[in-house]
Order: structure tokens, then C-alpha cells, then sequence
């Protein structure tokens, strides 16, 4: 059967899945009836949870006796690894723009990295229902994009359709019929060129995606880059480097069928297949016949750019919440990881029983922190650091800036600015956006965006959207100002007590309800002012045998401020730690015994002086 291999590819939000939702029911993917869920690419809880795509996904059309194999791809620019390593995979690319928004920082990204491979994208203006969309802005704006990245002649010759995705219909002509995919489905079969592979050299694949499944095991997916594999042949594994890592044979072959892999006999180059019965391989090893003697290219993945540290935790209460609670599940899971997540690297940390874990943001790290509490962990982190480096030629400190797109109600617009100048940020543009809406840009070190996000959505009422994108490494920026006020301590171990609480609530903003334990250490709440301060929140109220002339007040207490894993993560300072379990995200000082944080403030001041 002849075959397209394609990926849609956009910014964060402008439609993917959706789309992918109906190519699949309009080629018929789905029987008659059958019950599917909405975003039905979207399989992980947190995927779900979350309206975002974090992991590629594969599935397979057919359409005039093609089948095309469709690719899934994340939005959000933490997740960039997984885009490219999936366009080594495809022969086309759908780039998807909201009609609304535009050209967003993602998508520079995205259309980059398939420029550079060679790709001819099909550009789609989708969500053109909305009452914002602007069209011919749009379709003006990918064009200038294409040029600035270079685009060649051919690339920049780039067909166009107008889509409505959650609709299920796309149009050549901006006021067309409006009645299916169609076009999109005819506009792949012209544009994107079949396979061009030697279907009859030894097999080889490079494995690009890498899943587990509880009765095949290790299942590893990629495409034949050349000849034919079939059911039970012997093959052998090489990493980038030539060394040879296994050999094995080749239990079981799968195709991608809709949203299912099918079992099947035998593939041929070109197609997208899943295979299981390897045991060490992983991404981006050359998976293939044992003539094979050279590892196919793999495309280099972009460096990681931030770092925490993943510690046991070794707090009071550790061990009471989770199963997997010792630095050798930890260190385990954590280099399980990146056998399949190519952007995170492990490295063993100068701290005992910690791990450094590099990614590209702090969402990534965060949902794989949110991942393992689910699967039962207890872990203690420690606040986001940039990676920097050393220049060269110049032997200059250089550090990761980001460029940063806000789009914000121009009544915000002063205070966005004020905040983003504090952080070292530099305003690159600002242009209204339509709507009374203001579209700002930024040049800033990507640790002044430590934090930032949920003080930018209490600036903004919420109505603030932000979108930001690596923009390389530039000379470190200086010193950025942290978090202004302290913390409440708490100076005893027990249970709080809303006497105590309703004592404290004057001193700052609480993180804790009365009932819940706390032990020495544990940060109860924000200071009001600068200064770390020691409080007992379990000091119950002294009982006497004289009788009281009227009732004890009410003692009525401000609901606390609740906070997600990511927003704690973000807003720890350097000598404060997140306590993660399966059930609770507390905040806690480094060192819990109020001695130890003295002789390691003394000991931070002498190295500063």
C-alpha cells in the first residue's frame, strides 16, 4: 500500500488533537457509533488533566487507498525534544496557526526545525470560526516567518488551508463550502512525497519513541529507514557511536491501525512500525539486521537548559505517605526516564542521596515530579537553576535567555513591563494586538522567569497569556532580585492548632489548616516582612478553673494560600526545599534544626564577602 508520513506540528494550544480527533472519524478510524473520547490522542492522566499534549503520539488513516501515518506532537516548548526527534520520522509536516493568535514563540520553533530538515510544510489557518480570527494577518505573518528562517524557494511556495478543527472541515477558499477534511486529506496525498527508501538493502530503523507495556515489555517505535522486517528475524542494536548494545530477535511487529498497533507479519521502508523483544535498546539507537554494520544519523536534541536537585526525603514525616521512599528506586526511575525522554539528563549530585535533573523548563521537570508522586514516591526538591557555560573566545559567563510573547489587556501593560524590567528583561516590540489587547515582547534571561508565572496571572486578573521560546545564551545578566518576604517557621513538631493559627495569621499569609502536622522546619506561611521568623503553631490555649463571663470569640481563620507542585517549585528560595509525597506538596527550610540554618547563613555570608 502506498504510504504519506506526515506530523502536525504548532504552538501550544492551536488545535492539534482536536484536529487529529476528527481526520480520524471522518477516514472512517472509528466503527459506527463507537464511544470515543474527546482528544482521543491524549491517553496520559496528565495529558488530560493538563488540555495539553506532553507525550508524540502515532496513529494511522486511511484515505483513497493510502494509509497515512499521522504524528501527534507536543505544543509547549518544555516539551521540544519530543518534535525533534519525531520529524526525523515524517516526509511532511501540517503546521497549524491559530487564526487568532498568530504566530506564536512555538511556533518559530517547530516550523525551524522542519525547515531544516528539508521539509515542505502544509500551513493551516485553523480555528478560523472565532470572532477575532484575521486571516489574510495571519497567512502574512507565517510568510514573513518562513523568510526569516531561511526558508528555501520551494518551502516558501507553501499551500495553504483555512480550517475550523473542532468543526471538522478545511477549505482552500476562505469563504469555500465548509464541508469536511477532505481538501486536507487530497492537499497530503499531492503535496507530501511517498517514502523515497531502498526497500531492498538489510532492515534498519531508528528508534524514536520508547514505551512500556505490561505484556510485551520494552515496545520501541520509529520508521523503517530502509528494507523489510519481518516476525522472528535476528537483530542487533548499535548506539550513535558504532558500539554494539544487543542483539535479539524480533518478538513482535505492530502497525499503527487508528489508535491501536496491529500486530502484523511483515513491513517494508518507509512504514511506521512498533517493535518489542529488545531488552537495552533505546532512543536513539539503530535498531536492525545483523549485516548491519554503520548506525543510521539521528538528529542531535537541544540541550537542556535548567536544573533541580531530587533528593530522598529525609524530613520527620518521610516514608509515612509513599512506597517508594529510598535513593535506589529513586536513582532507578530517574534513569528509566530518560531512556525515553531524550531532553532530561541524570547526573549524580556532590549531595548525598540526590540526583541533578536537567530539562528545558520548569513544566517538563514539574510533570515528571507529578509523575512520580503518582506512582507512589516521596522526593524532596530544590529551586530551579539555570545551566550556564563559559564562552570560549571570550572566557565570558554566559547564561539561557528566552524570548518572551505576552499578549495582556493594555491597562496591564505598565506593570508587565515594570516586572519584566526588575527581572532583566528587555522589551524587543509592542504592538496592539486588536481588542484593546497589547502584544509586548521580551528578551530575558530565562532564571528571571523562575517563578514569574502565577505573579503575571495575578497582575494581569488572569486575563494574561504568556508564551516564551529558548532564544540561545547570552553574557549572565547579573544579579535578579528574589522573593521579598520571609517565611513562617514553625519551631515545634505536632499538629497545628487553630488557637495558635488564628495567632498567626497576623504575621503573614498561612500555607496550612489546623489538623495538619508540622514539624520543625516546615514553612507554615509568608512572612509579612523580609525576615525569616520562628513561630509555634501548636500552642493550644491555657485552661483555667474560672469561669469566663461571656463565650470565647470565634476564632474565625483566612482560608490559606493552597499551592500547586509548580508553583511551589517556583517559589522556594535557594535554602528551602518542596517536600513531594503521593498525597501532600509541603515547603520546608534545607536545614531543619534552627542551629544548622545559622552556621549555614554564616557560612553563604563568608563565601559572598
Amino acid at each position: 500500500m502506498d504510504i504519506r508520513n506526515i506530523a502536525i506540528i504548532a504552538h501550544v494550544d492551536h488545535g492539534k488533537t482536536t484536529l487529529v480527533d476528527q481526520l480520524l472519524k471522518q477516514s472512517g478510524a472509528f466503527r459506527d457509533h463507537q464511544q470515543v473520547a474527546e482528544r482521543a490522542m491524549d491517553r496520559n492522566d496528565l495529558e488530560r488533566e493538563r488540555g495539553i499534549t506532553i507525550l508524540a503520539k502515532c496513529t494511522s488513516v486511511v484515505w483513497k487507498d493510502v494509509r497515512i501515518n499521522i504524528i501527534d506532537t507536543p505544543g509547549h516548548a518544555d516539551f521540544g525534544g519530543e518534535v525533534e526527534r519525531i520529524l526525523n520520522m515524517v516526509d511532511g509536516a501540517i503546521v497549524l496557526v491559530d487564526a487568532a493568535e498568530g504566530v506564536l514563540p512555538q511556533t518559530k520553533f517547530v516550523v525551524g526545525k522542519a525547515l531544516a530538515r528539508g521539509l515542505k510544510p502544509i500551513v493551516v489557518v485553523n480555528k478560523i470560526d472565532r470572532q477575532d480570527a484575521r486571516a489574510d494577518e495571519v497567512h502574512t505573518e507565517v510568510f514573513d516567518l518562513f523568510a526569516a528562517l531561511g526558508a528555501t524557494d520551494e518551502q516558501l511556495d507553501f499551500p495553504m488551508l483555512y480550517a475550523s478543527g473542532r468543526q471538522g472541515w478545511a477549505d482552500e477558499e476562505l469563504e469555500g463550502a465548509r464541508k469536511d477534511l477532505s481538501p486536507m486529506f487530497d492537499l497530503v496525498l499531492r503535496h507530501v512525497p511517498a517514502p523515497d527508501l531502498d526497500r531492498d538493502a538489510p532492515f534498519a530503523m531508528v528508534a524514536s519513541i520508547l514505551d512500556y507495556d505490561n505484556f510485551l515489555g520494552r515496545v520501541l517505535t520509529g520508521r523503517v529507514e530502509q528494507g523489510r522486517a519481518k516476525v522472528n528475524m535476528p537483530l542487533k542494536v548499535l548506539r550513535q557511536d558504532g558500539t554494539l548494545v544487543e542483539t535479539g530477535r524480533l518478538t513482535k511487529l505492530m502497525s499503527f491501525r487508528g489508535l491501536d498497533r496491529v500486530p502484523v507479519d511483515e513491513v517494508e521502508a518507509g512504514d511506521i512500525i512498533a517493535i518489542a523483544g529488545l531488552t537495552d535498546a533505546t532512543i536513539p539507537d539503530t535498531v536492525g539486521s545483523p549485516e548491519i554494520t554503520e548506525p543510521l544519523k539521528a538528529i542531535p536534541v537541544d540541550p537542556p537548559t535548567l536544573t533541580m536537585t531530587f533528593r530522598l526525603n529525609d524530613g520527620p514525616l518521610g516514608g509515612r505517605e509513599g512506597k517508594k521512599v529510598t535513593s535506589r528506586q529513586i536513582r532507578d526511575r530517574l534513569f528509566r526516564e530518560i531512556e525515553g525522554n531524550v531532553a532530561i539528563k541524570i547526573t549524580e549530585s556532590p549531595e548525598s542521596e540526590a540526583f541533578e535533573v536537567a530539562g528545558r523548563g520548569e513544566l517538563q521537570l514539574g510533570v515528571l515530579i507529578e509523575t512520580m508522586r503518582r506512582e507512589g514516591f516521596e522526593l524532596t526538591i530544590g529551586r530551579p537553576r539555570v545551566l550556564t557555560r563559559t564562552d570560549e573566545a571570550t572566557g565570558e559567563r554566559e547564561e539561557p535567555y528566552e524570548e518572551v510573547l505576552v499578549d495582556v489587556d493594555e491597562p496591564f501593560s505598565g506593570v508587565v513591563v515594570e516586572k519584566m524590567s526588575l527581572r532583566k528583561g528587555q522589551m524587543q516590540d509592542m504592538r496592539p494586538s486588536g481588542g484593546g489587547k497589547v502584544r509586548l515582547t521580551f528578551s530575558i534571561p530565562s532564571r528571571g522567569l523562575i517563578g514569574y508565572h502565577s505573579e503575571f496571572l495575578t497582575d494581569t486578573r488572569g486575563t494574561g497569556i504568556m508564551n516564551r521560546l529558548f532564544d540561545g545564551y547570552k553574557p549572565w545578566a547579573g544579579p535578579i532580585a528574589g522573593r521579598v518576604k520571609g517565611s513562617l517557621i514553625s519551631s515545634e513538631d505536632g499538629v497545628a492548632v487553630q488557637y495558635a493559627l488564628f495567632s498567626l495569621q497576623d504575621r503573614g499569609v498561612l500555607f496550612v489548616d489546623p489538623g495538619e502536622k508540622v514539624y520543625v522546619g516546615m514553612i507554615l506561611g509568608e512572612h509579612s516582612r523580609e525576615n525569616d521568623l520562628d513561630v509555634n503553631p501548636v500552642k493550644e490555649k491555657k485552661l483555667t478553673n474560672i469561669r469566663a463571663a461571656g463565650k470565647d470569640e470565634a476564632l474565625l481563620l483566612t482560608p490559606p494560600r493552597r499551592m500547586s507542585l509548580e508553583q511551589a517549585i517556583a517559589y522556594i528560595e535557594d535554602d528551602e526545599l518542596v517536600e513531594v509525597t503521593p498525597t501532600s506538596v509541603r515547603l520546608r527550610k534545607r536545614y531543619l534544626d534552627p542551629h544548622e540554618r545559622k552556621k549555614a547563613e554564616r557560612r553563604t555570608e563568608s563565601e559572598v564577602a
